[in-house]
């Protein structure tokens, strides 16, 4: 499965709830980038050189980085991948990859939230934690980013009836109740004896 929406629509929080309840890895393009970097790994120096100069990762190392964790044991039965694919190239690239181990994807959920909504959420925020660096103005920005890029994914994945749209917004446990929910209609359902993480 994988998991999109906006910054600030609750993805982190709602990705360790769907990894927890479904007994799969969640699989953060981000954290493997930060792990690599922390542990001075030649991909994470390689990464941090391109990060510290204000790149992107080129798609060639993020599909290596997400091909090999894919191969790691826990992955076998299934997984949630956060952050990627981000372009339609790493899609076409995880599609390979999942036609060769003989998986397809199962579901997208997209978590669905108003702008001004994300906007206050996240300014409330800034303001609370001392942020500077999350004004207004940058926090729209970010979205208009992320609109931008994920559009053409979400219209792929939609047209093949993989996306499975949710409310967002709302406390955390109403928008997980949402995604088992959304999910159970397309008959993918929760570990059995799997708890919820303690929020």
């Amino acid at each position: 499965m994988l998991i999109v929406g906006p910054p600030g629509a609750g993805k982190g929080t709602q990705a360790s709830r769907i990894t927890s309840v479904y007994g799969i890895p969640d699989i953060s393009t981000g954290d493997i980038f930060r792990a690599n970097i922390k542990n001075e790994t030649p991909l994470g120096q390689q990464v941090k050189a391109i990060v510290d100069a204000g790149d992107y990762v080129p798609d060639s190392l993020t599909n290596q980085l997400v091909t090999d964790r894919l191969n790691e044991d826990d992955a076998k039965d299934g997984f949630l991948l956060d952050g990627y694919p981000r372009t339609l190239e790493q899609v076409k690239y995880l599609d390979d990859l999942l036609a060769s181990k003989g998986q397809e994807l199962a579901a997208v959920i997209q978590l669905v939230a108003d702008q001004d909504e994300i906007v206050a959420r996240l300014s409330k925020r800034a303001q609370e934690q001392g942020r500077a660096d999350d004004s207004e103005e940058a926090i729209r920005h970010r979205q208009e980013v992320y609109l931008r890029e994920t559009s053409p994914l979400i219209d792929v994945y939609s047209r093949r009836g993989l996306l499975v749209e949710v409310d967002g917004l709302g406390a955390m446990d109403d928008v997980a109740a949402r995604i088992r929910s959304a999910l159970a209609d397309r008959g993918i359902l929760p570990l059995e004896g799997a708890g919820e993480p303690v929020a």
